[in-house]
């Protein structure tokens, strides 16, 4: 049987851990989002990003890159985004609040993996609890966007390890196949340039620029996205690590998130 979903990954943000006053060095947050669609409106996302291009006057097949984009554009990409039949997850990493971040520094990508195993177990919940058996496999496919220096295979080994192990993991491994995980590059799918666009609508309602202010129109135009657990947003379609209780006192601009 064909998959039940497809998820698209991309990221926003760095991974380093060199930070500098004013928003120098390293970003603060790393922000690692998912955008889940069921097999049968796949053909929903193409038709989103294609009318995104003719509202902004890009050129047919044209990738978007929000890091490109003005203000203005921007916010008229994430409103044409947030009519799509889709659901978002974001794992929301505070990288100067990180017990221990030895570990995450003394491997290459480890925050980026660990990232993709929260994100995964998210993505997973949803997959068991709204899947239509008469649609599929129950299994998601999952595409990430590509990183040129990343091994997607260690990737691939890392999850099929915690598979294995299933110490303190909360995937649930009848609807995530570490098996059935790719990398393409951005501008090769539709999905992906919608995940840039949710990773990076994230991103900037919680980073600070060097003027201490941070963007969080982006995130209430796409809050109806967010996979919900009994109406619930925050530790499924959105999760904070370490905790939003933890962060909340040193960043009071996360009052952004309160009501999603």
């Amino acid at each position: 049987m064909p998959a039940s979903f497809r998820v698209y990954i991309d990221e926003s943000g760095d991974e380093g851990f060199t930070f500098r006053p004013n928003a120098g060095g390293s970003s603060e947050w790393f922000v690692l989002s998912g955008v889940v669609v069921r097999q049968e409106k796949d053909h929903a996302v193409v038709s989103t990003m294609k009318a995104s291009r003719e509202l902004l006057g890009r050129p047919e097949k044209s990738a978007l890159h929000f890091v490109d984009l003005q203000h203005q554009q921007r916010l008229a990409w994430v409103q044409t985004v947030a009519k799509c039949p889709i659901r978002t997850v974001s794992i929301l990493c505070h990288k100067p609040s990180i017990k221990d971040p030895e570990v995450f520094k003394a491997k290459s990508y480890y925050l980026y993996h660990y990232a993709s195993r929260l994100l995964m177990e998210r993505v997973s919940w949803f997959c068991r609890d709204l899947r239509d058996p008469a649609k599929g496999d129950g299994v998601a496919d999952v595409v990430f966007s590509n990183r040129r220096r990343m091994s997607y295979a260690n990737l691939q080994t890392y999850w099929s390890k915690l598979k294995d192990e299933q110490r303190d993991v909360r995937i649930e491994w009848n609807h995530i196949d570490p098996a059935r995980i790719s990398a393409v590059n951005h501008d090769q799918l539709a999905g992906l340039q919608i995940a840039d666009c949710i990773a990076s609508s994230i991103w900037h309602a919680v980073n600070l620029d060097r003027f201490g202010n941070s963007e969080p129109r982006y995130l209430k135009e796409i809050r109806n996205t967010v996979y919900r657990y009994n109406k619930q947003a925050h530790g499924y379609g959105l999760k904070f690590w370490p905790s939003l209780n933890e962060l909340r006192p040193s960043n009071p601009h996360l009052s952004a998130f309160d009501g999603l």
